[in-house]
């Protein structure tokens, strides 16, 4: 099976390694043409100039870039992948992005006689380097089925949940479950300080218990050390809340936690921490404004 990945950013770069060290044929392309070659250098396999290039041969073509305007940039037009891609070639993109350009780019396919899985992935950058990424997918399950032993080189889990734009919708869910638990270990751990707790002996309690979390766990120390360089950045989740609470406008959902902490993630933007990660949240109560 041939593979060709597009977009080596912070997730992609290891994904593709992962794939390239499963056995599998790779071709890569990134804008940044100087990131291709480094990854080339450290992976070995293939560089294509441009996203046709990559996609020419592929049976798989997987895409990680960073929002909807960078999807369409790669996969549509003359040198799109999409275009370059030969019949019944699957097309498979991580990225967060809206279920409104997932069921577009399943359309766009099926015209064209390819086929399109909208599968945005959760775990961070650690999942990522560690092969132990979450997929939520939205397509057909022909597609899936034999796209899966691709996406099973970099993932601990994947699952089909409907149709095109359904991993989108997923991920949206993922980002407003996510939003709520940090703000929550963010007030807690603010009110333990005030209180006179102890952080390290308190966490060591409560988190084996029902307030026990992922963030909880992974988070807490480089909170309590004021440090946020450690995962995925406010910048991104506000764009990935962003698309979630334009969705909720759509189809009526209410999201008050999520555009309350979306708020907060816009105070800790301004306050210069766009690209901490989402932990930062704490910022907001220990850090004078």
């Amino acid at each position: 099976m041939k593979v060709a990945f597009i977009g080596l950013g912070v997730m992609g770069y290891p994904m593709a390694g992962h794939v390239l060290r499963a056995g599998l044929e790779i071709c890569v392309f990134n804008r940044n043409a100087a990131r291709a070659e480094q990854w080339c250098a450290e992976y070995g396999g293939d560089v294509a100039p441009t996203p046709a290039e990559a996609a020419r041969n592929a049976d798989v073509v997987l895409v990680c870039v960073g929002n909807d305007d960078d999807v369409r940039a790669v996969v549509l037009g003359q040198n799109g992948a999409l275009a370059a891609m030969k019949p019944g070639a699957i097309l498979v993109d991580h990225t967060t992005a809206s279920a409104e350009l997932a069921r577009e780019l399943a359309g766009v396919a099926q015209q064209q006689g390819k086929q399109f899985l909208d599968a945005p992935v959760s775990g961070g950058q650690a999942g990522a380097e560690n092969g132990a990424l979450t997929v939520m997918t939205g397509g057909d399950q022909s597609a899936y089925d034999l796209a899966k032993p691709v996406i099973d080189c970099y993932s601990r889990f994947s699952k089909l949940l409907g149709p095109a734009g359904h991993g989108q919708l997923a991920k949206m869910v993922n980002q407003i479950c996510i939003a709520g638990v940090v703000q929550g270990l963010a007030e807690g751990l603010s009110f333990a300080m005030k209180a006179g707790l102890e952080g390290e002996a308190l966490i060591e309690t409560i988190s084996k218990g029902a307030a026990g979390s992922w963030q909880m766990e992974n988070r807490y120390q480089t909170m309590l050390q004021d440090q946020y360089e450690f995962g995925f950045a406010v910048d991104w989740m506000r764009k990935d809340l962003g698309i979630a609470l334009a969705e909720a406008a759509k189809n009526g959902a209410e999201l008050p936690v999520t555009a309350l902490v979306d708020s907060f993630y816009q105070e800790v933007q301004t306050a210069g921490g766009g690209r901490w990660d989402t932990s930062s949240l704490l910022t907001r109560y220990t850090r004078q404004k």
